[in-house]
């Protein structure tokens, strides 16, 4: 089960890659020596930073106090031609579906589970003066210097990889249907906006499902809650239009929100979508029932209170994944 009741899903922070280490310059002299020679060891290389994605969404929190991170530098060299140590390397575990914007206009995705993607090269550490050794000097009094790496600033967006999306205007009862889908435990209650964060559950076929927040006429504009959350649900294979059956109105609902879906991304008009009709048992008789259901072009008729609807329900969504 994966739920949370904040998620992160935009953040911005700095790292920087480490340092590479100088270069030594040093002289060995011995009875067999006596004039010396050139022993001055490698500097080490710069630890690089990785980001490994994780199925964990809530990942991003770990960057909402702490902005800045930074790789370990290399090692200077010794005498003796030993060369420093490098840097350990900083590994950042994101959750999938993490976008990583450069401020050059460079992005990278991290899209499955155990992926690691290089985001910052460490520095190469500078040659002592062994390595500078050559048929004309034989003693260089040199060295150099490690390259140096410059913080980076990253912006970080996470598009959920959800496989199901739950959408509807507020109060549809989607909250309530993704406890029962899936025994997460969303926040619910009668009042608009009561999800002001997307909701996910995991279904006993291993199927993610999104809450995503209540849309309102104007979200794609910035309305409401806006468009923050129309971006979860570009990645949805299926999408459950909630339309509640206590509505006025439950045609001019989907409408709506189809409207808002269509303005944000073309891409979304074409997604599968069932329409079902939520809160049936606010209803007086079944006739109330089939002849809502008839109009808005539902599938199913469900309530949280029935059981055997919210099988249908579940077993319906399934069949449209297969």
């Amino acid at each position: 089960m994966i739920e949370w009741a904040m998620l992160i899903d935009e953040v911005r922070i700095k790292i920087k890659a480490g340092d590479g280490g100088d270069g030594m310059m040093h002289f060995y002299r011995d009875r067999h020596r006596p004039k010396g020679g050139p022993d001055g060891g490698n500097g080490g290389r710069g630890g690089d930073v990785f980001f490994v994605g994780i199925s964990n969404i809530e990942a991003l929190k770990q960057f909402r106090f702490k902005r800045k991170f930074k790789a370990e530098n290399g090692q200077k060299g010794g005498c003796n031609q030993r060369d420093g140590k490098q840097g350990e390397e900083l590994i950042l575990k994101v959750p999938i579906g993490t976008i990583v914007n450069y401020d050059n206009g460079t992005r990278v995705e991290i899209k499955k589970v155990g992926e690691k993607v290089l985001i910052a090269r460490g520095g190469k550490g500078g040659q002592g003066n062994y390595e500078k050794r050559n048929s004309i000097n034989t003693t260089p009094n040199e060295f150099d210097k490690g390259e140096r790496r410059e913080w980076k600033d990253l912006f970080l967006q996470l598009k959920l990889i959800a496989d199901i999306g739950l959408i509807g205007l507020p109060n549809a009862g989607k909250s309530s249907l993704l406890n029962e889908l899936t025994k997460a435990r969303a926040r619910v209650a009668n009042y608009p906006f009561t999800t002001l964060e997307p909701n996910l559950g995991v279904t006993v076929a291993k199927k993610i499902i999104a809450d995503i927040p209540g849309l309102i006429e104007g979200a794609s504009t910035g309305k409401g809650l806006g468009f923050k959350f129309l971006k979860h649900v570009e990645r949805t294979m299926l999408l459950v239009h909630c339309l509640p059956a206590d509505s006025k109105n439950p045609l001019r609902d989907y409408k709506i929100i189809r409207k808002e879906l269509n303005s944000y991304s073309s891409k979304l008009s074409q997604r599968k979508e069932i329409i079902i009709l939520t809160k049936i048992d606010l209803l007086d008789s079944k006739k109330d029932v089939e002849k809502i259901k008839n109009k808005i072009g539902a599938k199913l008729a469900v309530s949280i209170i029935d059981e055997q609807s919210i099988k249908k329900l579940s077993d319906l969504i399934h069949q449209q994944l297969a």
